[in-house]
């Protein structure tokens, strides 16, 4: 299936809004039938535990990319085909997360876009532990809500203001 040429290239904003961008480290692998994908963003601080994340992407996402902080644990996925399938279902455009994901077919078969450092079959703690909506901070980048965040093929990038 052809993808959509996306609105926007980072490396474009990257040229325009360089000295006003915070882009991330190059450390994340794209999921998800979406290569290119922007929104506004809305965070989730979690250490292996998907809870929490589930509450978040069962709300309606209007176009937000939920950007979750793992603490970079490789040990657990947080976000699996469930999950995802019902942040597609609901409106949001993507997922960056500091951690791993998990049904890694099926997840590309799903009209969203997904960043994660990995995979890994094994899924994530239940017990309702995380914080949401506070500034969440890895990659090189200070993620906060309300800001707006873009990736595509070439990386991420997040702007306080919406970019053209």
């Amino acid at each position: 299936m052809a993808r959509a040429k996306p609105k926007f290239m980072t490396v474009d904003l990257c040229d325009r809004y360089r000295g006003s961008l915070q882009v991330a480290l190059p450390l994340f692998r794209a999921y998800g039938r979406s290569l290119a994908f922007s929104g506004t963003v809305e965070t989730v601080k979690c250490f292996e535990d998907n809870i929490v994340i589930k509450e978040v992407l069962a709300r309606p996402g209007k176009g937000k990319v939920l950007v979750i902080d793992g603490g970079a644990s490789l040990r657990y996925a947080l976000i699996g085909d469930v999950i995802a399938r019902l942040a597609a279902k609901n409106g949001w455009a993507g997922i960056v997360v500091n951690g791993c994901v998990r049904d890694v077919d099926a997840l590309n078969k799903l009209a969203i876009g997904i960043r994660a450092l990995a995979h890994m079959p094994l899924a994530g703690e239940k017990h309702g532990l995380g914080i949401v909506g506070v500034p969440v901070s890895f990659a090189g980048v200070e993620f906060f809500p309300g800001h707006h965040l873009y990736a595509d093929g070439d990386g991420i990038v997040v702007s306080e203001q919406p970019l053209t």
